[in-house]
């Protein structure tokens, strides 16, 4: 049997910040765990510039702080690494010329942790991992149960692209098309730019996918859209998938991706977007994808594809606070008190 590892399969093995290791494929390792964090260190489905291989291992480890087991949120009063039982289960073994066995192992895995009652997050990877994730989390909640809240500059609906069903610019129809996911219950937040076309739009429209494109983000503001995504995502599922594809964010915030978009929101709205997302919603899957280190500058997208992971673990800390009625400060509150 394979050694499991820990950390990329291209560089030491290592934990997210340190958090305690486990084993996906023995259950008994993962008893009691709220969040199992795994690996997607998989670039094969890229059209552009490749890289995201090595994302896992660059948001496990682009940190300034001690790993003491220790993250406390100025803005949640949480500590979500101390609140949480937060392990990691490594990098799950994707060979890169076969993306199909790639996307299953990667399912399997998913779907494994998801049935212990742990929420998985998947550190990426390309974008065509969301298939997997995606697929994987709906195989432990059922088919259709589960909505998509989805941040990226591109759609990812795309259809047969250089000749595959499978790459980085597909995997939400995939999802669609295999009955995991609703289309109506779809929603994407900053899409922008020069792709997809009216055909592939058609597409989405007929499956009733609701799009927050940047112009009308800027317009009516991101509160406002998120507002509407999260009724959405609510009504009629029993959980939410956040997917957050890094260049949803301006090139000038997250360079390292393969296919940057200008125009993008900041990193501060997307930081705040998935704390609030994970805080106000009964998420059950998050993946972190497009961190490409080879096109980063000073780690910067690096460190904000750790941040990403960091504000979603201390939403769901912050979640679990509120529904035990926990008096916790409110967010909003000074941390000195006016003398």
């Amino acid at each position: 049997m394979t050694q499991p590892r820990y950390g990329s399969q291209f560089g030491p093995d290592v934990t997210f910040l340190g958090v305690p290791a486990c084993t996906w494929t023995d259950p008994a390792s993962m008893a009691g765990a709220d969040v199992v964090v795994l690996g997607a260190p998989f670039d094969g489905g890229t059209s552009h510039r490749p890289g995201t291989r090595f994302g896992p291992y660059a948001i496990r480890t682009t940190d300034y702080l001690a790993h003491d087991g220790s993250r406390p949120s100025l803005a949640l009063r949480v500590d979500a690494l101390r609140d949480l039982d937060v392990r990691d289960a490594g990098d799950v073994e994707m060979p890169p010329g076969d993306i199909e066995t790639a996307l299953q192992r990667l399912r399997t895995a998913v779907a494994a942790v998801a049935a212990t009652g742990a929420v998985p997050v998947v550190l990426g990877g390309d974008h065509s991992i969301t298939y997997a994730t995606g697929r994987g989390t709906a195989d432990a909640h059922g088919d259709g149960r589960v909505s998509m809240l989805h941040f990226d500059a591109h759609a990812d609906t795309g259809d047969i692209e250089f000749g595959s069903l499978w790459g980085h610019g597909q995997p939400m129809r995939r999802l669609i098309e295999s009955g995991a996911l609703r289309g109506d219950r779809f929603l994407q937040v900053g899409l922008r730019g020069y792709w997809p076309g009216p055909e592939t739009l058609e597409w989405m429209a007929g499956q009733r996918m609701r799009s927050f494109e940047m112009t009308e983000v800027v317009a009516r503001g991101l509160t406002a859209c998120l507002d509407e995504a999260s009724a959405i995502a609510t009504d009629g599922c029993d959980g939410v998938f956040l997917s957050v594809d890094i260049d949803v964010a301006d090139p000038a915030h997250a360079p390292g991706t393969g296919t940057p978009e200008p125009g993008g929101i900041t990193a501060r709205e997307l930081l705040d977007s998935v704390r609030r997302i994970c805080r106000e919603l009964p998420v059950v899957g998050v993946d972190v994808v497009e961190v490409s280190p080879p096109y980063d500058h000073a780690d910067i997208t690096a460190a904000l594809g750790n941040r990403v992971v960091l504000e979603a673990l201390s939403g769901m800390a912050r979640r679990r606070a509120d529904l035990a009625g926990r008096q916790l400060p409110d967010p909003a509150a000074p941390l000195l008190s006016d003398r």
